[in-house]
């Protein structure tokens, strides 16, 4: 049975393989995948609360179970798209080798999910999840993201002021250890022509210089910098070390399941990789985090789990009723 918690959200209870197998051939823009991580544990939402999951397993059938998953998920992804595989870091061999068994390309974005951990004694504490990026070819559909930029960065970097505003200082001589675009330049009686070269062509620089957006050294034998407005610079494009996300132990969201992510965090993964309207599919959806985050950013999204008790927490995201199973089937991708 197929309920519609919301018209752009699909939510399917059964096997995940089995499920998959029914979805058409390179129909998914983008896979969203948060298995059991073989912790050897067993997570429940507290001591009194059955909703939860086991996960202890064999690390041979832990590889099989993965095999089986994943080769099932490259079918359904488009050439195109983009599987997401989010795993800790104390866990992550098992899953990168099956990983690239099955992607030639697959790159690791570190998510630093809490700051601290002062109750460690005799380890080191572990405050890092890999989420793995993997693609079928290495031209894919990718969207450039903002970070914000943190306080520390605003205070020390945009020191310096003209009449369009602060502004900090960007590069134009290529690093010593390179060689860059070789020609002499002059500005306001300074005449620059680095060792090492420019990052730039001169054309570019030129273009600089007549809008005033070079900053000059204040005697000979300084250095030529560009002027990088605050204004023109609302963040700083995503690398793939994510320290401004926090956990849901150490955010204001409230946990709808023992082991969910924050819905900030969907969000980023899913505007990296896809555009309004395309089809995300999640299928250990656990709470739903990944159908709201679909619904925040304009996505269609395809949930599945085993677990039978996520029904009512996933209708709760969106106030539906888990017993009202006649909201008509709206979920539709752009092709």
């Amino acid at each position: 049975m197929i309920q519609h918690p919301h018209p752009s959200i699909s939510l399917h209870i059964g096997d995940c393989a089995q499920y998959v197998d029914t979805l058409p051939e390179k129909s998914v823009s983008m896979i969203y995948l948060d298995p059991p991580f073989n912790s050897d544990r067993n997570y429940v939402m507290s001591t009194d609360s059955a909703i939860g999951f086991g996960d202890k397993w064999t690390d041979e059938t832990y590889e099989q179970f993965l095999e089986l998953v994943v080769a099932s998920l490259k079918r359904v992804l488009k050439d195109d798209g983009t599987l997401y595989f989010h795993i800790s870091a104390v866990c992550m061999f098992i899953p990168e080798k099956v990983l690239r068994r099955h992607f030639p390309v697959v790159t690791p974005i570190f998510w630093k999910k809490c700051r601290s951990k002062n109750n460690v004694k005799n380890k080191l504490g572990a405050t890092i999840d890999i989420i793995f990026k993997c693609n079928k070819k290495e031209k894919h559909k990718f969207n450039v993201v903002l970070q914000e930029k943190d306080a520390t960065y605003l205070k020390n970097s945009f020191k310096n002021s003209d009449e369009r505003g602060n502004y900090s200082l960007g590069h134009v001589v290529t690093e010593k250890t390179k060689k860059g675009y070789m020609y002499s330049f002059s500005v306001a009686g300074f005449t620059f022509n680095p060792a090492s070269g420019w990052r730039i062509k001169e054309p570019e620089l030129v273009k600089l210089r007549d809008e005033n957006r070079l900053h000059l050294p204040k005697k000979e034998g300084g250095n030529l910098y560009k002027k990088i407005y605050l204004t023109e610079n609302p963040g700083k494009p995503c690398t793939d070390l994510w320290d401004d996300i926090h956990s849901i132990s150490q955010g204001s969201e409230g946990r709808k399941y023992p082991t969910a992510k924050p819905v900030k965090l969907l969000e980023r993964l899913i505007e990296i990789s896809t555009d309004v309207g395309d089809l995300v599919l999640d299928p250990m959806c656990g709470s739903g985090t990944t159908g709201s985050a679909c619904v925040n950013t304009g996505r269609v999204c395809l949930l599945n789990d085993a677990n039978r008790d996520i029904i009512p927490i996933v209708h709760s995201r969106f106030q539906s009723d888990p017993n009202d199973c006649t909201h008509p089937p709206a979920v539709e991708a752009h092709p």
